[in-house]
This record gives structure tokens, sequence and C-alpha cells, in this order.
């Protein structure tokens, strides 16, 4: 195994080791009190864990140039997931959002599955459309629209988060594949009254941005949730409360095991803990991108450039939200926030980046 590969595979084993420790840490009193099992969320989480190492494992034996042929069914099967959320007795709304989609007890998040699934897509598109990948109606609008095919269905669920962390990747991809940028511009326009209407004439989104500003002008509404991670994070000091001792997560910060896990890793193993996170989302993201200028074909630069930013930036908004640089949004924090589809299709892509590392 290759020098790239040894290490992906450690940051990545540090960072879900860390994960099982903390989904355990921050869950156990919320699920006694729930389910009457302190480790209802621990064993779930590992049963997905172990879900995803068998997929992880297969996904590596097979040469990744093999997907080039399943791009298109790929997409489809994106669209198709996501359109499901939306059929009555199949999807499933939880928090006002219509985000899963249930099979008898099975039940998944195709807003993830159709986010690995668009990237593989466009670095499909972006391969074959190199020789003319700066002309607009051929080498630009295609991969746009599928992307915004994708981006909108995930925005209608509604998930704002999601769909802006989704658009960034194609957008991205699009950037590296040598498309004009300048194309985007009249997009742009056209967006901005839009993601407007979006954000300010939206509710409970306009409360996430006032509470955002000012939290401390509502602390039991819009700003409670950041107060108690700016709680939790601060009295964590430099070396933290110690493992198990956090006292936010006993019922006063919302989602601690889930999009918060970050301010409780704050409280109980400090400022040394969260750098150390920090630390290792870093080294996994240049691990990646160096992967992906070492790749020999366009389709294996494209997908590792396209799996790295995704996991990159959905580690920034995580940690970003918790810390209070921007308005909450319900991202994981990718290997260690409990979540498992999250959980397996992250896993698929590192396991992708150390297929193509290893050829």
């Amino acid at each position: 195994m290759k020098k790239e590969s040894q290490r992906l595979m450690i940051v990545t084993s540090a960072l879900a080791c860390i994960g099982i420790v903390m989904v355990y840490s921050s869950s156990s009193c919320y699920a006694y009190e729930k389910f009457y099992d302190g480790a209802y969320y621990l064993k779930r989480h590992l049963s997905h864990f172990i879900i995803g190492l068998f997929i992880a494992a297969a996904t590596m034996r097979v040469d990744y140039r093999k997907l080039k042929d399943y791009t298109k069914p790929l997409l489809l099967l994106a669209i198709l997931g996501l359109l499901f959320s939306f059929v009555p007795g199949i999807g499933h709304e939880a928090g006002g959002a219509r985000r899963w989609v249930r099979f008898g007890g099975f039940g998944f998040q195709p807003s993830e599955f159709a986010g690995l699934f668009l990237i593989i897509y466009l670095a499909g598109a972006l391969e074959k459309k190199q020789g003319y990948i700066r002309n607009f109606f051929y080498g630009f609008m295609p991969p746009l629209m599928a992307a915004g095919a994708v981006v909108l269905l995930i925005l209608a669920q509604p998930d704002l988060g999601s769909a802006a962390m989704l658009l960034s990747v194609s957008i991205i991809m699009l950037f590296a594949a040598g498309a004009n940028m300048a194309y985007l511009a009249p997009f742009v326009v056209t967006a901005v009254p839009v993601f407007y209407f979006l954000i300010i004439k939206v509710p409970y989104r306009l409360r996430r941005i006032v509470g955002y500003l000012d939290p401390w002008s509502d602390t039991q509404g819009a700003g409670f949730q950041i107060i108690q991670s700016f709680l939790a994070l601060g009295s964590g000091g430099v070396l933290g409360l110690g493992l198990g001792a956090s006292r936010q997560k006993l019922f006063y910060l919302p989602q601690a095991h889930t999009d918060f896990i970050f301010s409780i890793i704050g409280e109980e193993t400090g400022l040394i803990g969260t750098l150390s996170i920090v630390v290792l989302f870093v080294v996994l993201i240049w691990l990646g991108i160096t992967i992906s200028i070492k790749a020999r074909d366009l389709f294996g630069k494209f997908l590792a450039l396209g799996i790295t930013v995704g996991i990159a930036l959905k580690a920034f908004i995580n940690i970003a939200v918790s810390t209070g640089a921007i308005p909450t949004k319900g991202l994981p924090l990718p290997f260690i926030s409990y979540g498992g589809t999250a959980l397996v299709l992250n896993m698929i892509g590192i396991a992708l980046l150390l297929n193509i590392a290893e050829q």
C-alpha cells in the first residue's frame, strides 16, 4: 500500500474511533431518557460503521475507472431517490423536512447518496468534455444542469445547507476542469433574489440569522442552541472537563450527538481536543488533494477532488456552526457525528480515494 493510502487510512481511522467514543459520550444520557438504553445510539453507530467497512472493502477491490460506465444510471438513481422522499408512505418527515426514505424498517437519507453519485457523474462528464469544456452549450451547461437538478430537489426537502454545499462542490469541480467561470455570472445574478427569499422570507431561517447575529437577544429561542454551544466550548478550557464529564449534554445542548458534537468534544477534551480534530481534517484534505493531483487519469483527478472538497466543506461548516462563525446549518461532522447514511457514504468516499491512490 502506498504512503498516501497508509496515511489516509490512519487519519480516517483516528476520526472514526473518535466518533465512536464521542457518540456514546454525547448521547448516552439522552438515549437512556428516551429508550432506557444508554448505548442505543452507540449500537446503531457501530452497526453503520461495520456496514460501511464491508462496503468500503468491496469498493476498494473494484477498479474505480469502471464507474465511468455507470455515471448516468447513478445520476438517475440519485434523482429518483430524492423524488421518493416526497412520496407519501415512503418519504419520512423529521424536523419539518422530508429528508428520509423508509422501506419497511430500513431508512436512509437520499441526499447523501445523491451527493456522492453527482460527484461521480460530474467526474465522468468533465473528463469526456475536456475537448470543449470552455464551450457554453456543450461543455459548461450539461454538468451544471445535472448539478442544478439534484440541488433543486435537495432544496425542496428543504435542506439549504446540503444544497449550498453540493452546489459549491460542483462549481469547484467545473473550475478545476477549466470551465469558463464567467458563464456563472447570469446564474449568480438570478440566484441572489432567490436566496434572499429562501433566507429572509422564510421565518425559521430568518430566526437563525437573527440568532447568529445576536444570540443573546433571544436566549430561550433562536439563540439558545448557539449559546449552549458557546458554554460547552468555553467551559472546556485548554484540557477539557474529561471524557464523559460534559454538562451541556445533560439536555441543555440540542443535537449534541449529531450537529453539535464538536462542542461536546471541546467541553470534554478542551482546546487540545478540538485542535486535534481540525489538524486531522487538514491532513485528510491535504492527502485527498495530493491523490487528486497524482491521479493518472482525469476521471480519477476530478473524482478525488470532488470527494475531498465535499468532506472538507462538511467539516468546515459543522465546526463553523459550533463556534458561531456562521448561522446554524444541519450538517454532521464527517466520521464523528451520529448519522448512519452519512457515515457509510463518507467511508465509501474514502475507499474511492484509496482506490485512486493505489491505481
